[in-house]
């Protein structure tokens, strides 16, 4: 969604907006007697780049998942 600011905002803001255009990827838009403006990176924002690594997510193929053994590290005292 693209976030819209005032010029007022902009000139109070820009290092920070700047920043956040380039780090997200989202444009901003500004409007200034009733026409529009818009901060846009020229280029595209590596997605990939904010992943968090989680070494305790299991890697595999799909189909080597479903024939793995549970139950010795879960325990179902269902009621």
């Amino acid at each position: 969604m693209m976030k819209s600011v005032t010029p007022t905002e902009l000139r109070g803001n820009l290092y920070n907006l700047l920043d956040e255009v380039l780090n997200t990827g989202i444009p901003i838009e500004i409007e200034r007697g009733g026409r529009r403006l818009r901060i846009v990176p020229v280029e595209g924002v590596d997605k990939l780049q904010s992943l968090v690594s989680r070494p305790d997510v299991i890697l595999g193929e799909p189909d080597e998942l479903v024939g793995i053994n549970w139950e010795q590290e879960v325990k179902l005292d269902l009621p």
